[in-house]
């Protein structure tokens, strides 16, 4: 029978899926993807990270998810320690006197050198502590930059002639950076992004960090963007000059800033469907394939998603982000369907994540 570790890389081995191409899918740290392969348990924050991380990584390999909890489980019976008691052949050959007399020896021997420390401590009210870290400000120097931060630490970001500043002022259950639109708080794993100038934006997502411990920082991931495409996106979709929005589309959320979703697609018959990523610089793909009824899929997206599907009423749709689900039509029983689920910037200054119907003679 294989171990949990051997079944989740055979798995993901077999369907020649990279620890990249996984991490970038499930929104995982790769180093926890590796953990998890090599039965590392040790490396995660907490027992909650674990089964969550095993749970989205088996359903992402389409594995039995309660049976990989199942190995998991039987794993850490396996590495509970077995009691003193039970190593014990033979009980000790002290007599019971002896041994009573040799503890009241040591718990007075004990009482006696705490009595004497606190005699012989110095007087001193003051409370002795670790200097304070001192706070970090880093520079960026290309379209990119990570690292891990503390509260405090600041990086500055040069935008034409201008550097602006970004400052991790909070560390907790959430992560909190001040920006020049405001505060962001962001989950981990979570993205926001928020505009520097008319032509530039900025995304931050938060990588990696334990949650009420402050001290071990957070590893915090920052990409500069053209913010002009995602607000010319409005009513134009992009890299297509064969298709043209149609003007009527429909508000799913609605934020002060765009976040990361996921489109999920529960296939009720047979249908052709295709789908492409807009606007991430990492993820120009195009992908097309034939489903059948029962089969599911599950698309995440920073900023949008291109959707085409032969029959329209094929699959029910619903779009999950910032804690809620939304579910999505795009057209009619066997009516062919070219659809964009996008962010986009509205007049305010707010972003909406719309469904617009697309129209195309040769899609």
């Amino acid at each position: 029978m294989e171990s949990l570790g051997e079944k989740l890389r055979t798995t993901r081995e077999g369907k020649d899926i990279s620890f990249d191409q996984a991490g970038k899918d499930t929104k995982i740290a790769i180093r926890y993807l590796q953990a998890l392969e090599q039965e590392n348990f040790s490396c995660f924050p907490g027992e909650a990270y674990i089964t969550g991380f095993l749970r989205n990584y088996g359903a992402y390999l389409d594995l039995d998810v309660q049976e990989l909890l199942s190995l998991y489980r039987a794993l850490k019976i396996q590495e509970q320690p077995i009691p003193v008691e039970q190593l014990l052949k033979r009980p000790s050959p002290l007599p019971k006197i002896a041994i009573g007399t040799a503890v009241v020896l040591l718990v007075l021997g004990l009482a006696g050198g705490v009595v004497f420390l606190i005699i012989d401590q110095p007087k001193n009210t003051g409370v002795v502590s670790a200097a304070p870290k001192s706070p970090v400000e880093y520079t960026m120097s290309g379209d990119t930059f990570e690292k891990q931060f503390f509260r405090g630490d600041t990086i500055l970001i040069p935008v034409g002639s201008d550097r602006v500043k970004i400052e991790l002022l909070n560390l907790n259950e959430a992560a909190t950076v001040q920006t020049p639109g405001g505060q962001i708080v962001l989950d981990l794993g979570q993205e926001a992004g928020t505009a520097l100038d008319s032509n530039t934006g900025l995304r931050i997502k938060a990588v990696d960090f334990a949650k009420n411990n402050p001290d071990m920082g957070v590893r915090l991931h920052f990409e500069l963007y053209n913010s002009q495409s995602l607000s010319d996106s409005r009513e134009t979709p992009a890299d297509t000059a064969s298709i043209t929005a149609q003007s009527v589309s429909t508000v799913i959320f609605s934020s002060p800033n765009p976040y990361p979703f996921t489109l999920q697609s529960n296939f009720q018959g047979y249908c052709m469907f295709r789908w492409e990523i807009l606007l991430e610089r990492d993820r120009r793909e195009r992908k097309e394939q034939y489903f059948q009824r029962s089969e599911e899929l599950s698309i995440q997206a920073q900023n949008g998603i291109r959707i085409w599907t032969s029959n329209a009423q094929a699959a029910k749709f619903q779009v999950i982000g910032g804690g809620r689900t939304v579910p999505v039509e795009i057209g009619g029983a066997g009516e062919v369907v070219v659809a964009d689920i996008r962010w986009v910037r509205d007049d305010e200054n707010r972003y909406r994540l719309i469904v617009s119907r697309l129209e195309s003679g040769n899609t």
